[in-house]
């Protein structure tokens, strides 16, 4: 995994502040792989809320902390939660990353 203890920190505190405590982050994609270089963070949030405008209200300011926390940079967030309606490939794949 190719973030640091305090980006993985970072990542989980800020979305259990945002999202709800029992939010789940998992980061898939290039990032898992210690052998490889450079790339996004691509990270899947999984949380309890169902609420579209509070999701996206905390989507938002997750985006906005992280940056406040880290600097700008590429992340592209996932986000799935209970009886979503649809559900694109990548989410499988997403749930197969690592938990943070």
């Amino acid at each position: 995994m190719r973030l640091t203890p305090f980006q993985r920190q970072v990542f989980t505190q800020t979305a259990r502040e945002c999202f709800e405590p029992l939010a789940q982050v998992r980061l898939f994609g290039s990032r898992t792989d210690n052998s490889r270089k450079g790339g996004d963070i691509d990270l899947l949030i999984e949380t309890q809320l169902q609420d579209p405008d509070r999701i996206a209200r905390a989507h938002t300011q997750f985006l906005s902390r992280i940056y406040m926390a880290l600097g700008e940079q590429k992340i592209d967030v996932l986000i799935d939660y209970p009886d979503r309606q649809s559900q694109a490939p990548i989410y499988q794949v997403a749930k197969q990353g690592l938990l943070l």
